[in-house]
């Protein structure tokens, strides 16, 4: 209801509720003044307590005249006969004001409990989403939005100090002006501007002002602002410590990282590195038959391959991670990736016996064939590293609906559970094969890299003593180009 139709409604119920009781008294249930006068002054209660102190005036007067008239003798008149009736009239007069008064003071207090108990759960609810955000411009940009949405405002505006923009609930914040952000901030000091309805208030840490909050259209209480902005600055300063933290982590896992890829290449460098730097020697001596020389050179040749291989392999993962390399898609049975990466282990599986378990009717796929390769003989390779002479290695496909399932298992001492969530980071290396065989940890890192990059997934199942699944996916039809960058 309007102000102006709530005024004149609550006016003519005060102006009828006092002739209601003169008539019934009168004309339905007849007591005597004393009656009349508690019944008037429970009228006045009831309009003080629930509309104020000015309506319960205009019901005292009109209580008091009509009291006068109707009830004190001589009755019908405003004269009164007996000087009781007089301290009769003060008396009700007084009692009506002071017991319109203290009802008002109640209702007055009642609403403004209720209004804190409002405001006190808004900065609740609103406390609630500055826990979100995790980095200093995504608070920054909706802190305002969080406010107004809150606290029922037109608008917020946010300043804070080392930064030079303002942030904003919306584009049209009319009324929180820059100039006066700036100028709160400075002061340290709340500023108001009743005529635009828009509050300000600093941000502070201690006696420290880091910045400032406007707000419009709504009506907050100081002590509410005030806990608003410290809120805020709190968020503000969480948030800050939360990015250090951050940061502080990511370089201590950036030295970790350093010294994983240094252990790694130090340790997979050397033994090749000692060899040649040995066979050289020898031969540099002289003295040695033909066989001898033959076989130093055999040595310097497989381990300068071995060099190569290592340095390719951090160069192929430098490329994946940078989005560099193009997948060469091609139609290829999975057989022909087998029989590649077979051919390619070579020595790596002479002394295990592999049996390759695949169906003739398995479809054509649409994939890098070297690339593929190379990720079986990634899993090939590792099996046979970490098995036991003579123990079989299995390669099994297997087909779904959308995919083609390539398995290889061996009859290694198995990976924990935990190692298993590790196994395909870059540079990790199995904690009890870490030194004891060879490897640069990069292997599993580049095939996952790979597989992802076809659309398919890699995984392992083990089991401690009992050995290892690794087995990928490729999908059976993948829409794609036959060039594609690696994602």
């Amino acid at each position: 209801m309007k102000q102006p139709l709530r005024f004149g409604f609550r006016t003519a119920v005060c102006l009828l509720a006092v002739p209601a009781i003169v008539l019934f008294y009168r004309h339905v249930a007849h007591a005597n003044a004393t009656t009349v006068a508690l019944s008037f002054l429970l009228a006045v209660l009831l309009v003080s307590a629930n509309w104020g102190f000015r309506y319960a005036v205009m019901v005292a007067l009109l209580a008091t005249v009509a009291f006068n008239f109707f009830f004190l003798p001589p009755v019908r008149t405003f004269a009164i006969a007996d000087p009781q009736n007089w301290v009769a009239l003060f008396a009700f007069v007084a009692t009506a004001g002071i017991a319109g008064k203290l009802s008002e003071r109640a209702r007055r207090a009642a609403l403004t409990a209720d209004q804190r108990r409002k405001e006190i759960e808004r900065l609740y609810v609103f406390s609630q989403h500055l826990l979100a955000p995790e980095s200093i411009p995504e608070l920054l940009n909706l802190l305002p939005r969080y406010i107004a949405e809150s606290f029922a405002a037109r608008g917020a505006a946010i300043l804070v100090s080392d930064r030079t923009d303002v942030y904003r609930s919306s584009p049209e914040t009319h009324g929180i002006e820059t100039e006066s952000l700036q100028s709160v901030a400075a002061r340290g000091e709340p500023a108001n501007v009743p005529e635009k309805e828009v509050a300000f208030a600093p941000l502070r840490l201690g006696v420290r002002s880091v910045g400032a909050i406007g707000i419009s259209g709504a009506a907050l209480s100081p002590a509410t602002l005030e806990a608003l902005a410290t809120l805020v600055a709190i968020a503000i300063e969480r948030t800050r410590a939360l990015e250090s933290v951050g940061k502080a982590e990511a370089a201590r896992e950036s030295e970790k990282l350093r010294s994983a890829i240094l252990d790694s290449v130090a340790h997979d460098f050397r033994t090749p590195l000692t060899s040649i730097k040995a066979c050289a020697t020898s031969l540099l001596s002289g003295g040695l038959a033909e066989p001898q020389q033959s076989e130093l050179l055999t040595v310097i040749n497989e381990e300068s391959d071995r060099l190569n291989h290592l340095v390719e392999e951090a160069i192929q993962l430098t490329r994946l991670e940078s989005n560099q390399v193009k997948l060469d898609r091609k139609r290829h049975s999975i057989r022909e990736a087998i029989d590649r990466a077979m051919d390619m282990a070579g020595k790596s599986l002479s002394e295990h016996p592999v049996k390759i378990d695949v169906a003739d009717t398995l479809p054509a796929l649409e994939y890098d064939l070297e690339l593929i390769a190379n990720v079986l003989l990634q899993l090939l390779e590792n099996a046979a590293k970490y098995s036991e002479p003579e123990s079989p290695i299995r390669i099994s496909v297997e087909k779904t609906d959308t995919h083609i399932a390539v398995s290889v298992a061996d009859r290694g001492p198995g990976i924990d559970d935990f190692e298993q969530t590790l196994i395909f980071a870059k540079f990790y290396r199995g904690k009890n094969n870490r030194y004891s065989v060879q490897g640069t940890g990069m292997g599993l890192a580049i095939a996952k890299a790979v597989v992802e990059a076809h659309g398919g997934a890699i995984s392992v199942t083990s089991q401690l003593e009992r050995g290892s699944v690794f087995s990928f996916t490729l999908p059976i039809s993948t829409g794609m180009s036959v060039e594609q960058d690696i994602i």
